[in-house]
């Protein structure tokens, strides 16, 4: 069935409708933007499950220089410090952009923002709303704002499946609608899709976000960098739901301890204990299970009876898996949370197709190196949202040219990528795994349903293969050491299929 052609003139298209998208077309504006959400307005994606809230130094005795060290010690030395530094400096004027915007941020008695310590930060400079809802807190305002925008047409129930580029420069894109294929044509078109939880079995991150948006970049030819840094929150409740109901890293800064089966608290003689980058965590709740035991968040001394007004979420998570987290320790283990790496951006978070910008979870700025320091994440996406809105209003480009007659790719259904994806590219990975992984992925990227998601499984597992060390969120249990030479990776689609036909072959593909 032939697409529908909508013409959007000089419209920017932003795809995706969570605090990357909304807040770049609210940047935007008065411009005109169209804004694609899969689904409802603010019913769904990665933005309204975050639990933690906004870093940025905004408290007594903070400033953006010890930010900027937090976040280059957490990132293991493969952040861009050029972006790191401003990244940190125009964190607080963010946060007070959505303060101003609706944001009903948590304050203290005095007014000023109410502040929480999490894993790796030096100081307490995480600002929360709702105490664990600030995804919640951000979607409302943000929706409101943009719905009140006269600049900004929101198109609920619209996928983006495609988009058209020529000779390196994007001219539009592919969706399917409530009514059908649609070709809409232009050429300045934002990627804030989100992540790629649902491209893993165990994920804290809702199952429609699993990479849409690396897809659409890498189909067009965009380069992708550091796609193997996969962040794996240590304290996933640990009670057989999909997604896994996430256990804040406030918890802990609140001062809850990790224990086993036996009551012994493992983490207490490692640098940081409980609140040590999240992949030492990870690594070390990994390893327990690993050894046959439990492993559970215990909160009874450090919070009690406050657990419920102080973390409403998690507790209503906990009672509906029949934890008491004022009486009793929660059940926790590692899941896939965050993606470091993404389509590779500039400073202004332009791709290297002219024409694409990315933002958020989907863009890799360079920010987040090998392993992202936490809360940093909703902070980036509003940091730089304004950031390409921008860079757009600064570019002079062209009036889309018309479009030809296409149809829309089908449905995308990562289900036949999850279990290969989780096996070769968990907590701690091996040569052989990754190599085995490569050609089943492969054959599944070449088309169908699978095709997107295991395009960009591909890309991650490629990488993974290439880094032969360890280094933050990627560890090889065959190459334990740090690298010789640090180094961010980048890798195109074409590039991982030609790097996989050359492994699958020595290396035949199992069947599933």
């Amino acid at each position: 069935m032939s697409a529908e052609i909508v013409a959007l003139r000089e419209r920017v298209v932003v795809i995706g409708a969570g605090i990357a998208g909304l807040m770049t077309a609210l940047e935007l504006a008065p411009r005109p933007v169209v804004v694609l959400s899969k689904g409802p307005l603010g019913a769904e994606g990665s933005t309204l499950w975050a639990q933690g809230g906004l870093a940025a130094a905004v408290g007594a005795g903070d400033s953006p220089a010890r930010h900027v060290a937090d976040t280059l010690d957490a990132g293991d030395g493969l952040s861009n410090p050029a972006i790191v530094e401003q990244f940190a400096r125009a964190a607080p004027g963010a946060v007070s952009r959505l303060a101003r915007l609706g944001v009903r941020f948590d304050r203290a008695a005095g007014g000023e923002f109410a502040l929480g310590l999490e894993a790796a930060h030096s100081r307490a400079r995480i600002v929360h709303a709702g105490g664990d809802g600030a995804g919640r807190e951000l979607m409302r305002a943000l929706a409101a704002a943009a719905r009140a925008t006269p600049s900004i047409e929101i198109l609920e129930g619209l996928e983006a499946r495609r988009l058209i580029a020529n000779a390196n420069a994007v001219c539009g894109l592919l969706g399917v609608g409530p009514t059908g294929p649609v070709a809409l044509a232009a050429n300045r078109i934002v990627i804030a899709t989100g992540g790629i939880g649902g491209l893993y079995e165990e994920s804290t991150n809702p199952p429609g976000s699993f990479g849409q948006g690396l897809a659409l970049a890498a189909r067009a030819g965009a380069a992708l960098a550091d796609m193997e840094f996969v962040q794996f929150h240590p304290t996933a409740l640990d009670c057989g739901a999909r997604p896994a109901p996430l256990i804040s890293e406030a918890v802990r800064g609140a001062g809850a301890t990790l224990i086993d089966e036996t009551g012994e608290r493992f983490m207490a003689n490692t640098a940081g204990a409980e609140l040590a980058p999240r992949d030492v965590v990870a690594r070390a709740i990994w390893r327990r299970r690993a050894e046959g035991h439990r492993v559970f968040l215990d909160a009874r001394s450090a919070v009690g009876a406050d657990f419920a007004a102080r973390f409403p979420i998690i507790a209503a998570a906990c009672r509906k898996h029949g934890v008491d987290p004022a009486r009793e320790p929660m059940p926790v283990k590692p899941a896939q949370h965050y993606h470091m790496g993404g389509v590779a951006t500039d400073a202004e978070g332009r791709s290297s197709v002219e024409g694409l910008w990315v933002c958020g979870e989907a863009a890799s700025t360079g920010l987040h190196g090998a392993n992202r320091l936490g809360s940093n994440s909703l902070t980036e996406a509003a940091v730089f949202a304004a950031i390409v809105a921008r860079s757009i209003e600064s570019v002079s480009i062209r009036p889309p040219a018309p479009l030809g007659r296409f149809s829309a790719p089908p449905a995308l259904d990562p289900a036949a990528v999850r279990p290969l994806l989780s096996r070769a590219a968990g907590v701690i990975r091996d040569g052989a795994t990754l190599r085995a992984a490569v050609g089943q992925l492969a054959a599944l990227a070449s088309a169908g349903p699978a095709a997107d998601p295991a395009a960009v499984a591909l890309a991650i597992v490629v990488c993974a293969l290439r880094r032969e060390h360890s280094i933050g969120a990627h560890c090889r249990a065959d190459f334990p050491r740090p690298p010789a030479e640090l180094r961010r990776s980048r890798i195109t689609l074409n590039e991982a299929l030609v790097e996989a036909a050359a492994i699958a072959p020595r290396h035949p593909a199992k069947r599933a």
